[in-house]
């Protein structure tokens, strides 16, 4: 239920995700009545407007994944709101679709939680619901970034704005095995933010976790390298505080849309520039489609014994079925055991 569209979007990107995968299973967790009123529209009982109705094409396909079992309800009376406190939520928000979510993971019901909603929520109701990889002190959030020579994980993207060095060493552990596992990558070359790639530069933790990484056996550590880095390819893994990493990631989905933007009002100017664009474009589609932050959506909570997923709370349903992809993907690998099994070899 959380999310500026949800749960339209929501719900429009989960059908998305079933027609096209037919090993999912989906439950929505929210309120009984307003899920099944976008589901069923002629027959729910709600307050939603036909409007919310689906698109015409998913509508003969929703009893179909019903009756065999792969889309199913499960209601949730309360819901954690954008504005609401991430300790509050903790504290008075245990029936919300986010709470009964993760405890559906915990309790093997579903292999896997996504969400829109408000992200230190989502942080707090996971540590206390699913638990703490031991040896890990903080979650931390990543995603994959596209580079010349495939993706670049990086974390952390906002779950923590301030982080001692120990939490930035335990990031660069789990992110080396995520890559591991999700990409296959051997060794993966591992990476800190830094104001430049001088020993000498940056922040007390910074250096200091670096000096912890370069003594570790199990990982490639590489060193520093600088903000433009993120998309070049130097590293597989790059480590950074939440601040920091939040930061880098809006400008980056900032230039994103702006030069997204941009082309489109030089080739739609002129009706010479629309012609031209009309050629140009074939070429330009793939590079517009990989630096396209829609199709990236969806960043991984690592250090949590459980798949969780968040998606931006700006996603449409395209974007959203982004995520499930990707919380599909993880489930599948079992990432959090296979993080808990490397964190045993690499911490004790």
């Amino acid at each position: 239920m959380g999310g500026d569209l949800a749960p339209q979007a929501t719900v429009i990107a989960a059908l998305e995700s079933l027609k096209k995968n037919e090993a999912l299973s989906i439950i929505l967790v929210g309120n009984q009545d307003d899920l099944e009123a976008l589901l069923h529209p002629q027959s729910a009982n709600s307050s939603h407007p036909s409007s919310s109705s689906l698109p015409p094409a998913l509508i003969p396909l929703v009893n179909d994944f019903q009756d065999s079992g792969r889309l199913t309800i499960h209601h949730a009376p309360d819901v954690v709101l954008m504005s609401d406190r991430p300790s509050r939520a903790l504290r008075t928000k245990q029936k919300s679709s986010m709470a009964i979510a993760l405890q559906l993971v915990r309790d093997g019901a579903a292999e896997g939680c996504v969400s829109a909603g408000n992200t230190g929520a989502l942080m707090l109701l996971g540590r206390s619901i699913l638990g703490m990889c031991p040896g890990i002190d903080r979650p931390a959030i990543t995603k994959r970034l596209p580079s010349p020579a495939g993706y670049c994980y990086v974390l952390d993207l906002g779950a923590n704005v301030d982080s001692t060095a120990e939490h930035l060493y335990q990031f660069a552990l789990m992110g080396a095995i995520l890559v591991e596992a999700m990409e296959g990558v051997k060794a993966p070359r591992v990476a800190l933010i830094n104001v430049g790639e001088e020993e000498i530069k940056g922040s007390e933790q910074v250096r200091l976790s670096s000096t912890m990484l370069a003594e570790c056996e199990g990982l490639n550590y590489v060193g520093f390298v600088e903000g433009g880095d993120l998309f070049n390819g130097v590293a597989d893994v790059i480590v950074c505080d939440g601040f920091v990493g939040n930061v880098a990631l809006k400008t980056g989905e900032g230039v994103a849309r702006l030069v997204h933007q941009a082309l489109r009002d030089i080739f739609e100017k002129h009706w010479y520039t629309r012609l031209l664009g009309k050629l140009i474009m074939p070429l330009l589609g793939g590079l517009l489609q990989q630096v396209d932050p829609s199709r990236h959506n969806g960043a991984l909570f690592v250090g949590l014994q459980g798949v969780v997923v968040k998606s931006h709370g700006n996603a449409d349903s395209e974007a959203f079925a982004y995520a499930i992809d990707q919380a599909f993907d993880e489930a599948e690998r079992k990432v959090p055991d296979l993080i808990n099994d490397r964190l045993d070899e690499l911490l004790f």
